[in-house]
C-alpha cells in the first residue's frame, strides 16, 4: 500500500510539472468585419498554424472585430495576441497621435505585412460623384468609428478643402451594409479601405442602381503621399467588378495591412507563426485573391513599429534582415 502511494505521488508530482510543457496555448487573433479581407486572411494564417497545432501544441482562433484601432488597443489591454491593423494605424499608435493622442501604444509590435489596402470610393452614378469636390451636399459613409477607413476618409476629405461636418452629411456604418444602403438610395457612396477584390463591393456593384468607382485627383494623392509616410499611390482594379460603370483601374492611394503583436506574447509564439507564415507562402497565397501578390520582402514593408523578437529572430535566421 505505502508503495502504491508513492507512485501515485510521484505521478502527481510529475503531472503537475510536466503539465504546462504540454498544454495548449491558444492565440486569437483579430481581424475585421467578416466581408473584407481581414477576416479571412485571419483565418488562412491560423489555418497554417492549426494544421501543425500538435507540433506546437498553439491553437489559433480568428475573432471578427471593429477594425484596427480595436485591434490596436486589444492587443494593449491583453484581449488579443496578434491583430490586424492598417500600416497608417500602427504608425500613428506608435507615435501617440490620432486616436492614441498624447498616448504612445509602446508595447506594440510587428511581426509582418500583408496586402496593400486601397482607399476605395464606390458612387452611384445618378449622385453625379465624379471628384471628391463633388461630396457637397451629399450623404457620405465614411465608415465606423474606431476603423481606418474612416481615418483615410476624414484625411481625403480635409486635404480636398471640405468640412466633414458642414459640407456633407456622414454616415458610420459598416462596410457590410453600405452596399444595400448605397442600393436602397440612403447614400450616394461610401468609403472602404481594402484589398480587392471584395465582396461588399461586388454587392454594391451587382445591384439594380449603377455605380462607378470614383477617382482621387493626382494633386490630392501627391498632397497625401507627401504628407504622410504610410500613403502611396494605388490604382483600383475594375476587372473583379462585373457591371461597374469605369472601364479602366480608377486612379486613388492607400495603406498596407500588417499583422502586429504585442511585447508581452511570448517570443517562440511569434517565432512560430511567422516561420509557418513564411515558410508556406505560396499556400497562403491561394486562400484568398487579395493575398496573391505577396512575397516575403514586400511582407516586411509598411512596418513602423518596432519588430517582434520572436520575428526578427525567424527574419535573421531566414537571411531577409542582417
Amino acid at each position: 500500500m505505502k508503495k502504491t502511494a508513492l507512485f501515485f505521488a510521484v505521478m502527481a508530482v510529475f503531472t503537475l510539472i510536466a503539465a504546462p510543457a504540454f498544454a495548449v496555448r491558444y492565440v486569437t487573433i483579430g481581424t475585421g468585419g467578416v466581408t473584407g479581407v481581414y477576416y479571412p486572411t485571419g483565418g488562412a494564417i491560423s489555418k497554417l498554424v492549426n494544421k501543425k497545432r500538435k507540433e506546437y501544441n498553439l491553437r489559433m482562433t480568428v475573432e471578427s472585430t471593429g477594425g484596427s484601432v480595436f485591434n490596436v488597443n486589444a492587443l494593449m489591454n491583453g484581449d488579443l495576441e496578434m491583430g490586424v491593423v492598417q500600416s497608417d494605424l500602427q504608425y500613428q499608435a506608435m507615435k501617440g497621435i490620432g486616436a492614441w493622442e498624447g498616448e504612445p501604444q509602446e508595447k506594440l509590435r510587428a511581426v509582418f505585412s500583408i496586402h496593400p489596402e486601397i482607399v476605395t470610393i464606390i458612387a452611384a452614378v445618378d449622385s453625379q460623384i465624379n471628384g471628391i469636390a463633388d461630396f457637397k451636399g451629399k450623404t457620405i459613409n465614411i465608415g465606423a468609428p474606431g476603423t481606418g477607413q474612416r481615418v483615410n476618409a476624414l484625411d481625403l476629405i480635409t486635404a480636398a478643402g471640405l468640412d466633414p461636418k458642414t459640407d456633407l452629411q456622414t454616415e458610420g456604418i459598416k462596410p457590410a451594409e453600405s452596399a444595400k444602403m448605397l442600393q436602397d438610395g440612403r447614400i450616394d457612396a461610401f468609403f472602404y479601405t481594402v484589398g480587392h477584390p471584395n465582396g461588399s463591393i461586388k454587392e454594391a456593384v451587382a445591384g439594380a442602381r449603377k455605380v462607378a468607382f470614383v477617382p482621387v485627383e493626382q494633386a490630392l494623392i501627391d498632397q497625401l503621399v507627401a504628407e504622410q509616410p504610410y500613403y502611396a499611390a494605388a490604382n483600383i482594379p475594375v476587372a473583379p467588378y462585373a457591371g461597374v460603370a469605369n472601364s479602366e483601374p480608377v486612379p486613388s492611394f492607400g495603406v498596407k495591412a500588417t499583422i502586429c503583436s504585442s511585447a508581452d506574447v511570448p517570443d517562440d509564439v511569434i517565432y512560430t507563426i511567422t516561420k509557418e507564415v513564411f515558410e508556406n507562402l505560396e499556400v497562403l497565397k491561394t486562400l484568398h485573391p487579395a493575398l496573391a501578390g505577396l512575397t516575403k520582402e514586400n511582407m516586411l514593408q509598411g512596418l513602423s513599429a518596432p519588430l517582434h523578437p520572436g520575428a526578427l529572430k525567424y527574419y535573421r535566421e531566414a537571411g531577409l534582415i542582417k
